[in-house]
């Protein structure tokens, strides 16, 4: 009686493990080993009711490497992988706050959600991530701005209401993000402030 108790714990322990390994696949980018962008919508929504609720101001950061596709090409995909993680583990570095929420957004792209960051705050961060990136002084021959991986990054703060939409946000973002790649590359752009 005693090992057929023993088993039964054994079999839901070794359940409850794959249940978290299983969840954990289903959040986190199997590659970079951080938040993947299911996560990362996911996690959107639920800030942007909470940030509203609290009247609270809601950051946004979209970023990606620039000219990525050419060090691809160069370099192969396997060093664009590592290039990838180095990102990931550098800005995971950078952003700490139990709040703040770091996924891969598609690609070379990453998005970072700042709940209670005023637009300042979310762009020191930002400023902080690019520096940071390139520091890190990964070599890219194929570069037309830097010998070096650089980055590039769009920030856009909201206090969420109903008279704004979370797509808003993301937008602003995005836009702030492609107008760094098009003033230059390397650089943090800042989005229409939607407060």
């Amino acid at each position: 009686m005693g090992d057929g108790f023993s088993v039964t714990v054994r079999d839901i322990t070794e359940r409850k493990k794959l249940e978290l390994k299983l969840s954990k696949l289903a959040t986190i980018d199997s590659l970079t080993g951080v938040y993947n962008r299911h996560s990362f919508d996911k996690i959107l929504k639920q800030e942007w009711q909470r940030c509203g609720r609290g009247k609270q101001p809601l950051s946004l950061i979209i970023c990606d490497i620039d000219f990525f596709k050419p060090y691809n090409d160069f370099y192969g995909h396997q060093a664009g992988d590592k290039c990838l993680i180095e990102v990931a583990k550098t800005m995971s570095n950078i952003v700490r706050r139990t709040s703040d929420f770091l996924a891969r957004y598609g690609g070379e792209e990453f998005a970072i959600i700042l709940p209670n960051t005023p637009q300042q705050g979310a762009f020191n961060v930002a400023e902080n991530i690019r520096q940071e990136i390139e520091a890190l002084q990964l070599p890219h021959e194929k570069s037309k701005i830097s010998n070096y991986i650089t980055f590039s990054l769009g920030v856009a703060t909201i206090i969420p209401t109903q008279d704004v939409s979370l797509e808003s946000l993301i937008k602003s973002a995005d836009n702030a993000l492609y107008s760094a790649k098009k003033s230059g590359k390397n650089q943090t752009q800042l989005g229409e402030l939607l407060l």
